[in-house]
């Protein structure tokens, strides 16, 4: 860019409004999501400032939708017309110490969040495996960390404040609107615009992380509920390319009852002797710290430190949640494919989660195990291999990840939520003319 260039786009923006839409400030640049698979389909992006501000938008437009840190791998968050960011709404706003209660703008990220609930001698229940999205664009599409008995991040919200359809703020809360708390949580960027967030605290505590190597994956059969159950969280990493499993990776609690034992071997599987990536043969550098080593709780449940971007971002995810019961089969399905899987795969992580009261969250009312996939940034590859995993999982009636890509059908979504329906009869209350529906809402929530 010519310095001439520069020195009108800073004059114009110093004399801007305060909601400032970006409109492509290089030539051909386009807004695309972290991994780049994902073009957004308008160039007009509005920064919201204050809530006054995002009511002000909502009523202006006919069509919007919002996006929170643009992780999501589908276009779950796509729109032909108007795009609200959340990125400026960024601030905690109260915490509440006899409550155990933190409220927060929802664009705020985990990773930020974090720290000064430590601070404050508070901790979430569990953060997901990157620290970098925020709280908003986590709880809307129930993405989830990992424990036998921990639900997914949206499970920690007691109260939600959003802007409708007609601009109108509402709020609800888990103690006082029941049901209608319960439809609106996972509300997958459709129930409106999320603008602040109160979640439940526990208080602050410290956790130590063991990595160990080459589980066979035969001990799954006899032994895959005290292997899940090893620690405060546990994440198994295979590529489907041997019998093992490649590492095994186990958070436990300072003084929690369920602390890990840490001993040389593990179900057959040995310990590692350094910091392991995911991926054994990549850097552990960007990786939360292992061996043992104690630190806050903020520090070891995610995978990745928040300091630094975990990868390029050049990839693609899916992921499939699966009753806890039919898990260990599921998982000896999917190992059945590991020839024709390996080419596109670089990792799949293997987790569980506690079963929730949330109507569209893929753990409603159901223990569950989620098969993850990261994928190579291959396309049409990884598309025609999509459903081949799915058949494969078809007869545990595998749920998919809602900002992760997947070739479900309505009818099998609606199938395995069971409550679709009436989340829609929800959004009619708040969005009667759908102006936050979108190719997404329409394929998959709407059938049409």
């Amino acid at each position: 860019m010519k310095k001439r260039t520069f020195l009108k786009l800073t004059s114009a923006l110093m004399t801007a409004p305060i909601i400032l839409p970006l409109v492509s400030w290089l030539p051909g640049d386009k807004l695309k999501n972290w991994a780049g698979n994902l073009t957004y389909s308008t160039d007009k992006v509005y920064y919201p400032a204050s809530v006054t501000e995002v009511q002000e938008l909502v009523k202006k437009y006919d069509k919007l939708k919002v996006l929170g840190t643009r992780h999501c791998f589908n276009d779950i968050a796509d729109s032909k017309d108007n795009l609200v960011s959340t990125k400026q709404l960024n601030k905690i706003i109260s915490l509440e110490e006899d409550a155990k209660t933190v409220t927060v703008e929802a664009g705020i990220k985990y990773g930020e969040l974090a720290p000064y609930l430590d601070s404050k001698g508070f901790a979430l229940h569990n953060l997901a495996s990157l620290p970098h999205i925020s709280v908003a664009g986590a709880i809307t599409t129930a993405t989830h960390g990992s424990g036998v008995k921990n639900g997914n991040l949206s499970t920690a919200v007691a109260a939600i404040e959003f802007v409708s359809a007609d601009g109108t703020l509402h709020n609800l809360s888990k103690t006082k609107d029941g049901e209608r708390f319960n439809a609106a949580v996972v509300g997958l960027g459709a129930i409106g615009v999320l603008t602040k967030v109160t979640l439940n605290l526990v208080p602050t505590f410290t956790m130590r992380q063991y990595v160990y190597e080459q589980l066979p994956m035969a001990v799954l059969n006899e032994h895959f509920e005290e292997i899940v159950a090893a620690g405060y969280s546990v994440s198994l990493f295979t590529d489907w390319q041997s019998g093992n499993i490649n590492e095994v990776w186990i958070k436990t609690k300072d003084g929690d009852e369920m602390k890990f034992d840490p001993k040389a071997d593990f179900f057959g599987a040995k310990a590692a002797t350094k910091n392991m990536h995911p991926i054994a043969a990549l850097s552990a550098e960007n990786c939360t710290e292992q061996m043992g080593v104690s630190g806050p709780w903020y520090e070891r449940l995610p995978h990745f430190k928040m300091g630094f971007t975990p990868s390029s971002g050049v990839e693609l995810q899916a992921e499939y949640f699966i009753p806890k019961q039919h898990a260990v089969e599921a998982i000896f399905a999917i190992a059945k494919l590991g020839k024709e899987i390996g080419p596109h795969l670089f990792i799949t992580e293997i987790r569980t989660m506690a079963a929730d009261d949330l109507w569209m969250s893929p753990c409603y009312k159901q223990d569950s195990v989620t098969i993850h996939f990261t994928l190579k940034q291959e396309i049409p590859e990884v598309m025609n291999l999509l459903p081949v995993i799915e058949k494969a999982l078809e007869p545990f009636k595998a749920k998919p990840h809602w900002g992760k890509l997947f070739t479900h059908t309505h009818a099998q979504l609606a199938n395995r939520h069971k409550k679709m329906h009436a989340f829609v009869g929800t959004l009619k209350d708040y969005d009667p003319k759908g102006k936050f529906r979108n190719a997404f809402l329409d394929r998959n929530i709407y059938g049409v």
